[in-house]
């Protein structure tokens, strides 16, 4: 009998799509006869709700990341039917999310895999009220887990730390159903690359360090300031900025004269981040859970600049307490503190050591195969 597995996301941030697609990808990959479906529970809503949910989000990352802060520290709370808020909050998803709820029950499901907490929790609110029987997983997507993540019932967590596990524990969560895999990336991370193959196909040197700046999917924050003090380090180097789809910013960036003892390449979008980071020394970024999970399996040591308070900023603690990471408070010292990093090769090579022995290339696959085993 071919298993039916649905994949859920939501639209807040690109990562929780990111972890969505590697593991929908992993899945088809293990088994090319199951029927996987991956969605976007923003398919299912209205202009009105996901203005609010989701662009108030990006409103607020790019206006006012503290205020973001504030209410991601208010929030993580020891969850509670009796919270006003929560019963205000989950009433009103289930009335913009109707359509989301029809199709749920639309069709049998064996299993659904959840990368946001938002379907996780319209779904267990219908298994407590028996509407819905197929077993749900829940993936995090940071470092640290939060207690939005806790939706019960749930068969299955999936953290990316031993920490993130601890702290779902704590919450409630019976430890067996705890399984510490990462954060799903996608499956090409996985795979085996040839430098020298990469170096040619890129049009890079690879006898100078290797910087790779990302601006994001969509190239926002303050990316040419950084591109900018980038160039101003006084060792050389090979830098590659991509700029994601903002193609004014792209077009800006190539404008800029790059100093002769550095070479730059500006990129646009690219789905070969795999192969930009296989060739990387040092990522120059904010710590997203995927953007950081993915250096981490490539071995690049991070760079960290502008985390947003909140997750990001639990994500820089940790990959700074393992030792995978120098963080950046300002951007006016950047150059500084990447050239003391690069005049001393032994602490380089310390941090990649510390990111290769962090990374978790294969979690989509285990959590692929979890969903694929799961009775």
């Amino acid at each position: 009998m071919t298993k039916r597995i649905l994949v859920l996301s939501a639209s807040v941030g690109a990562g929780h799509l990111r972890a969505a697609q590697a593991v929908e990808l992993a899945l088809r990959e293990l088994s090319p006869v199951a029927h996987v479906e991956n969605h976007d529970v923003m398919e299912f809503t209205n202009g009105v709700f996901r203005r609010l949910y989701a662009k108030s989000y990006l409103d607020l990352v790019n206006r006012a990341p503290h205020v973001l802060g504030y209410f991601y520290d208010l929030m993580d709370r020891q969850p509670s039917p009796q919270q006003k808020g929560d019963r205000l909050r989950r009433l009103v998803q289930k009335l913009n999310l109707r359509k989301f709820l029809e199709f749920l029950r639309s069709d049998p499901w064996d299993i659904v895999v959840n990368t946001h907490f938002l379907p996780a929790e319209m779904i267990a609110h219908l298994k407590h009220k028996g509407d819905f029987a197929a077993p749900q997983f829940t993936v995090t997507t940071d470092f640290e887990t939060h207690r939005l993540w806790v939706n019960q019932p749930c068969e299955r967590y999936f953290t990316a730390t031993a920490e993130g596990a601890a702290y779902l524990a704590h919450l409630g969560v019976l430890r067996e159903t705890i399984e510490i895999t990462g954060i799903p990336i996608h499956p090409a991370f996985a795979r085996p690359h040839d430098r020298a193959e990469l170096l040619a196909r890129h049009q890079l040197s690879g006898k100078r360090p290797i910087v790779l700046q990302l601006g994001g999917g969509f190239g926002v924050g303050p990316v040419e300031k950084i591109y900018r003090t980038l160039l101003e380090v006084d060792v050389p180097l090979e830098i590659v900025v991509v700029a994601g789809r903002n193609e004014t910013l792209r077009a800006t960036l190539s404008e800029i004269q790059a100093p002769s003892e550095h070479r730059a390449h500006v990129l646009g979008f690219t789905d070969v981040m795999h192969e930009l980071m296989a060739v990387a020394d040092l990522v120059v970024t904010k710590p997203g859970g995927l953007t950081s999970s993915e250096a981490l399996a490539s071995g690049a040591a991070m760079v960290i600049v502008n985390p947003i308070p909140g997750q990001e900023a639990r994500n820089s603690d940790f990959l700074l307490e393992q030792g995978a990471a120098i963080k950046v408070n300002n951007t006016a010292t950047l150059s500084h503190k990447l050239a003391e990093l690069l005049h001393h090769p032994k602490r380089l090579a310390q941090l990649k050591t510390a990111a290769k022995s962090l990374g978790r290339p294969q979690a989509a696959f285990d959590v692929a195969r979890r969903a694929l085993e799961f009775q």
